[in-house]
């Protein structure tokens, strides 16, 4: 379900020419090129990588500790110090990073499915029933009531089974699969290859938007993702997926050349969903962060008087541990508060 691709791209492209407030300031920020992680904060990295490694098939790629005046700059946390952890599921990979100090605070125990700090990770599975055994087997607690299967009336989504579930820190995950003609073709590849593994990869993250085109100025026109698909959800299925009563969604997907998707939930019923906290810290473990490789990184500082996005660094970092597996970053949050990690490679 691609859909106009070079259409959105030259438009993001011609946005970004337009929002340069002078001729020769500044490289212009390129079409996003990859996004090459989705990280979240653990209170305890031993915990969390038993999870992740045991319950999951994640696989450990790098751990580093660092600190100093890079990483203040790199996660807007002064004194920060920290444990950073990156896991590979497939091609796709996550970081896991845990404050030594200063600790922040706890997932909100009440957070629902359409409060705008929500977001999760959907990984694709080969096999629905097997993948919700093997979950509820080794003590993932619930988030869906129990694997749902989206209706056939929805031409975009439907016969797509999905599970929510939480990970010990209570960030939300999901498992999702694909029926035929439904999905990226390597999914359904790589379900019916020989071996056939359970977990497949990284399909994309999922962040709830409190207004789908304010997002789309941000990911699209600022960025240059591409829109991938879109779809209306609804129904009783769609409620106990997200276990939010009455819900009703506009979801859109948006691409990068290459690396998950970023999947905008915009809950048009109910709408009390809750925004960010405005005092929203890298080192709380309700942020998470994608990181996104793009080119003319100092571009952004050009771009943020448009208001379509916050920073949260001050100045790009340059990079002193090459664990991180980029050379410049700079953190910056979306209209709705959810991290964005920009960066050269």
């Amino acid at each position: 379900m691609f859909i106009r691709t070079s259409v959105a791209l030259l438009v993001g492209m011609l946005a970004l020419s337009q929002a340069q407030p002078r001729a020769g300031a500044h490289a212009s920020l390129s079409p996003a090129e990859a996004v090459t992680a989705i990280g979240m904060t653990v209170s305890d990295m031993d915990k969390a990588l038993a999870f992740y490694t045991s319950v999951l098939p994640f696989r450990k790629v790098s751990d580093a500790e660092a600190s100093g005046r890079e990483q203040e700059l790199l996660t807007g946390v002064f004194g920060a110090r920290v444990r950073t952890v990156r896991l590979a599921l497939g091609d796709e990979a996550i970081e896991l990073t845990e404050f030594k100090a200063p600790a922040g605070r706890a997932y909100p125990a009440d957070t629902r499915g359409n409060d705008r700090w929500f977001q999760h990770i959907a990984i694709i599975v080969s096999d629905m029933d097997r993948a919700y055994a093997w979950l509820t087997s080794h003590g993932a607690r619930h988030a869906s009531t129990g694997p749902q299967t989206l209706p056939d009336w929805n031409p975009n989504a439907g016969g797509i089974r999905a599970y929510y579930f939480r990970d010990p820190d209570g960030h939300f995950l999901e498992v999702l699969w694909f029926p035929q003609g439904k999905g990226d073709p390597r999914w359904r590849r790589l379900g019916e290859a020989a071996e056939k593994p359970l977990f497949l990869g990284i399909d994309h993250t999922a962040i709830v938007s409190g207004d789908t085109e304010r997002s789309l100025r941000f990911y699209r026109d600022t960025l240059g993702m591409r829109t991938a698909g879109s779809s209306t959800n609804y129904g009783v299925e769609q409620e106990h997926l997200n276990n939010v009563f009455g819900a009703r969604l506009r979801i859109t997907t948006l691409k990068a050349a290459t690396g998950p998707g970023v999947e905008l939930l915009d809950y048009l019923a109910p709408g009390d969903g809750r925004p960010a906290p405005a005092d929203l810290k890298a080192n709380d473990l309700a942020h998470w962060q994608t990181t996104i490789s793009t080119r003319g990184l100092d571009a952004i500082f050009d771009l943020a008087p448009r208001r379509v996005f916050s920073l949260v660094s001050p100045q790009p970092v340059t990079t002193i541990d090459a664990g991180l597996g980029f050379k410049r970053g700079v953190l910056v949050r979306d209209p709705d508060g959810h991290g964005v990690r920009l960066v050269e490679r």
